[in-house]
């Protein structure tokens, strides 16, 4: 089954601690996973942020339970529910929901971050399936996506020579071609046999890395123009190279570059433009966010005093 949005898991949550025991939410995270059948591959699917994902809606779920008083926290790391909690569960209540929530006042309060006032007027803020956490990273992601699609259209725009100028300061800024200087001496010359150009692979220059460069707009790249690639790293006893457009690949050129012994990697248009925006090849920074989460190493029983 898929992997149940948060508010789904506030009723096992709690059934889970009724039995009024301190549970630890390490243990209840896999007890929640196998209650909900979540394959493997689910148990270990991932924010971008490098959290789960079923562990991050389980937190948040609890995050939730405690705002309404059901569950609190005896101690770091665990959780038990309340007398609250408990009459809860005796009303056998179908679904707990955000909706089910707001007629605890406290609840209301922490998700409205106000005050509940009769006849206010005030429409609380929207209910969505997914936590603060998931909605920061769709945001993110969105605004990705389209940054990277204009990156791409400016770069389609540009003339050739930027584009080889383009290839040298990404490469340089992934770690390839030694100083800026020496990758643009070597790159944009040949256009012999075709090889677009050659730099270190390496600082000290102990390989090398072929280019190809394509700057096109829509047409595809074939396997015709891979093998030609190849056929020029043979020629040159190369073992690596790079072949970078700014459109795509057909089908059997990638399938030709999977099965070479050489190791030749085929970067289109969509991967460029993700290099460039990881790199800091085009874009600025304009803003950025921290989400930050409580470090659990800090507030071990054990850890070493502070001295003053």
């Amino acid at each position: 089954m898929a992997i149940p949005d948060y508010q789904s898991v506030m009723l096992p949550l709690l059934t889970l601690a009724g039995n009024g025991a301190e549970h630890r939410m390490r243990e209840a995270v896999p007890a929640l996973a196998d209650q909900f059948k979540l394959t493997d591959a689910e148990k270990k699917e991932l924010l971008p942020s490098g959290n789960g994902v079923f562990e991050n809606r389980v937190y948040w779920a609890r995050t939730y339970l405690k705002k309404a008083t059901l569950l609190q926290n005896p101690k770091w790391g665990f959780f038990q529910i309340t007398d609250r909690g408990k009459k809860c569960l005796l009303e056998s209540p179908a679904k707990i929901d955000v909706a089910y929530l707001k007629k605890f006042p406290e609840f209301l309060e922490y998700y409205t971050g106000a005050k509940p006032e009769e006849g206010s007027g005030e429409e609380p803020p929207e209910v969505t399936s997914e936590t603060p956490e998931e909605l920061v990273a769709k945001g993110y992601q969105k605004l990705r996506k389209q940054l990277e699609a204009e990156l791409l259209a400016k770069v389609k725009a540009c003339p050739p020579d930027f584009f080889e100028r383009l290839v040298v300061r990404l490469l340089t800024a992934m770690g390839y071609g030694g100083s800026l200087a020496d990758a643009g001496k070597a790159i944009g010359k040949s256009g012999d046999g075709g090889v677009d150009g050659v730099i270190k692979e390496d600082r000290l220059g102990l390989d090398l890395l072929f280019i190809q460069a394509k700057r096109w707009d829509n047409a595809t790249v074939g396997r015709p123009d891979v093998q030609g690639f190849v056929g020029a790293l043979y020629g040159r006893k190369a073992r690596r190279g790079v072949f970078i457009t700014t459109s795509t690949f057909s089908k059997e050129a990638k399938a030709y570059a999977d099965g070479l012994d050489s190791r030749v990697i085929l970067i289109d248009g969509a991967k460029l433009s993700e290099l460039m925006f990881d790199y800091n090849i085009g874009p600025v920074v304009e803003s950025s966010y921290l989400v930050k989460r409580i470090d659990s190493d800090f507030f071990e029983d054990d850890s070493p005093a502070i001295s003053v």
